[in-house]
């Protein structure tokens, strides 16, 4: 018998691991590196996104539309950069809560999850609005005489049970469907935009770089917007109890999917510019649709069109897992009610955060079309409220992470310097957004300060009673070490809780 046979057949006896992780209940372990980075891509929506973020961002930078997406892909890259500093450390459901607790405590952990937990969920009724404006135009372009406002509704009523459904279902079924739905409405987009540039002609400098409306408040407003083309690429990061090897695969997939749908942007970018210049330039919220019936592609625009919708559909699907996450994982840590931390006895998925997340998320978009509003007028505050959510997060963590790894002994001179790069990026171009939006009447500006003050109330108020450990992430238990013995008493290191259906 070998010396490895003989540690599996009597192996020495290695106490004090837990019977149970703190976030016990989730299907453990069991997602493969597709399913992460199907999670990340999905809630990124680069399909969408080409469309929409590209057109705003356009709106306010001007002729420096493309140089201002490919100067967001570096701020993300070193956001992500830094972010990743804490995936190949630990897993956890979290994400960037649990992340900003390990280096600014319970109190800098709370403000990144009241942050982040914005960017979700108001990324998630942007995505539902955007979905129902593109169907919106494709049944009105294929039926003329239909009112806009009910097709808007039955859309959104659409999107909300398929929301509802594939939530409950669990990762797997969420993550491949959001997966395969983006596939394919980026090959349709990118297919749309090669033929678009045949027609387009040579390279044109001028839609890269002009000086044509270019203000310093104009780039640090579409640099913010940009970069909202971006948000969701940390989200396979609260699918780190669920990864097989989280430390290896998350970390993967935030990288590949900030690169690809960057690549992605820049062409989308300079086919807008550049065919907008080729027509004469046009005031569009549909740019891409212009475009194409303009060089005699409608058809092709119109299934594009399909493709958008859809690619709407899988960000709010894969936006509001994460968001369900960090609920769960803040019901665990006992921050929200332990009923929040409930996990579904058969899907192994958090029933608990779905059950009060999804609800006000999917009726946010009805009642505000309902009222009268169009959704790309409503899209426009509530894209602001969710940047704001998601940029104050990623300065957060940003902040963190040298101070996590100074603890640890593993700082290094490029961490602090991707670190702090991107948080004084990212502070300075929200700062000079935010009031230049206020300045323009935006409303979502005034919503984003509200939540603000709203979360330092309710942290305030919640630190005022005792916490146990703020920030808890996944722990080996004894189950899965070679001799592991529980400790006496059972439970998780951190203790069980009432009412979790963990089976």
């Amino acid at each position: 018998m070998s010396a490895l046979e003989e540690a599996i057949e009597r192996p020495q006896t290695v106490r004090s691991f837990a019977a149970r992780s703190p976030l016990h209940g989730l299907d453990r372990h069991t997602v493969g590196f597709a399913d992460v980075l199907a999670q990340s891509v999905a809630a990124v929506a680069p399909a969408a996104a080409s469309a929409m973020a590209v057109l705003l961002v356009a709106d306010l930078a001007g002729g420096a539309t493309v140089l201002v997406m490919a100067l967001a892909m570096i701020i993300t890259f070193l956001v992500a950069r830094t972010i990743n500093q804490f995936t190949r450390r630990f897993a956890a459901s979290g994400s960037l809560y649990t992340y900003a607790a390990r280096g600014l405590g319970a109190a800098g952990g709370l403000a990144t999850g009241a942050a982040i937990l914005v960017g979700y969920a108001f990324i998630s009724i942007f995505a539902l609005l955007g979905g129902a404006h593109y169907a919106t135009m494709l049944v009105t372009r294929l039926w003329p005489q239909l009112a806009a406002m009910p097709i808007a509704l039955g859309a959104l009523v659409a999107e909300a049970a398929v929301l509802a459904i594939v939530l409950v279902r669990g990762i797997r079924l969420s993550s491949r469907v959001a997966l395969v739905v983006e596939l394919v409405s980026v090959a349709l987009i990118l297919l749309l935009m090669i033929v678009l540039l045949v027609h387009i002609g040579p390279l044109q400098p001028a839609a890269i770089f002009s000086a044509d409306g270019i203000s310093v408040a104009g780039v640090a407003g579409g640099a913010v917007l940009a970069i909202t083309a971006f948000v969701g690429f940390e989200s396979s990061a609260t699918l780190g109890v669920e990864s097989r090897s989280p430390l290896k695969n998350i970390p993967r997939a935030i990288v590949w999917s900030v690169g690809v749908a960057g690549v992605f942007y820049l062409i989308a970018a300079y086919t807008q510019i550049a065919g907008a210049a080729a027509i004469g330039g046009t005031a569009s919220v549909a740019l891409l649709d212009d475009l194409a019936s303009r060089f005699g592609l409608s058809a092709w625009a119109a299934v594009a069109d399909v493709g958008i919708a859809t690619s709407g559909l899988a960000c709010a699907i894969a936006s509001t897992t994460a968001l369900t996450r960090i609920v769960f994982a803040l019901a665990r840590d006992g921050v929200l009610p332990a009923r929040l931390g409930r996990t579904h006895g058969r899907h192994r998925t958090p029933i608990g955060a779905v059950v009060v997340a999804v609800p006000p998320i999917v009726l946010a978009p009805i009642v505000i079309v309902a009222a009268g509003v169009s959704p790309w007028d409503a899209m426009k505050a509530v894209l602001l409220i969710s940047a704001a959510g998601y940029i104050v997060a990623y300065v957060l963590v940003c902040i963190a992470a040298p101070l996590f790894l100074r603890r640890i002994g593993e700082v290094t001179v490029g961490s602090i310097i991707a670190a702090v790069s991107a948080a004084a990026a990212l502070a300075a171009c929200l700062t000079v957004y935010l009031v230049a939006e206020a300045a323009a009447g935006n409303p979502g500006v005034w919503f984003a300060l509200g939540f603000a003050l709203i979360a330092a109330v309710l942290i305030r108020w919640r630190r005022r009673s005792p916490l146990g450990e703020v920030g808890r992430y996944d722990e080996p238990v004894a189950a899965h070490v070679l001799g592991g013995v529980a400790r006496t008493g059972g439970g998780s290191a951190h203790g069980g809780e009432p009412g979790d259906a963990d089976g």
